[in-house]
């Protein structure tokens, strides 16, 4: 499956696609949310900052030794999504869930959030915060 597709309450389409190489950061983003249906998803449409809801990091790995390299992989994409977003004057929203969340990364990634350079976050292995950012992305 290459991604998932949704009408929200107010009748507008929503487009979830998986690991998309993303041309305004030159880089493979592990989730884009779309406010077009997929049958207008090509790549001129990938190419226009004004297609993109939110874009997202997911990292599953549960081992808590590789927690940090994982989150350094993460933080180095949104910084790429804010640098890559914002040289447009386009906003999009930025998100991080993670399986494997240590003491010194949430501590990061709490500060991101504080400071808006992240809008959400959620650990996979947590049933509400994970039901928390499926509630905000279908929200958006």
């Amino acid at each position: 499956m290459r991604g998932i597709h949704w009408t929200d309450d107010r009748l507008r389409p929503r487009t979830l696609v998986y690991n998309l190489t993303v041309p305004l950061v030159h880089k493979n983003i592990d989730l884009c949310l779309f406010n077009i249906p997929p049958a207008e998803l090509d790549h001129a449409a990938y190419r226009e900052a004004g297609h993109y809801l939110a874009l997202g990091e997911l990292k599953g790995g549960i081992d808590p030794a590789g927690a940090d390299e994982h989150w350094k992989t993460a933080r180095t994409a949104l910084e790429r999504i804010n640098g890559g977003f914002g040289a447009t004057g386009a906003h999009v929203h930025t998100f991080f869930i993670g399986a494997a969340i240590v003491t010194d990364m949430a501590n990061e990634i709490w500060q991101m959030l504080q400071e808006h350079r992240l809008e959400n976050a959620a650990n996979l292995t947590s049933d509400d915060q994970l039901a928390s950012i499926v509630r905000w992305l279908t929200g958006l």
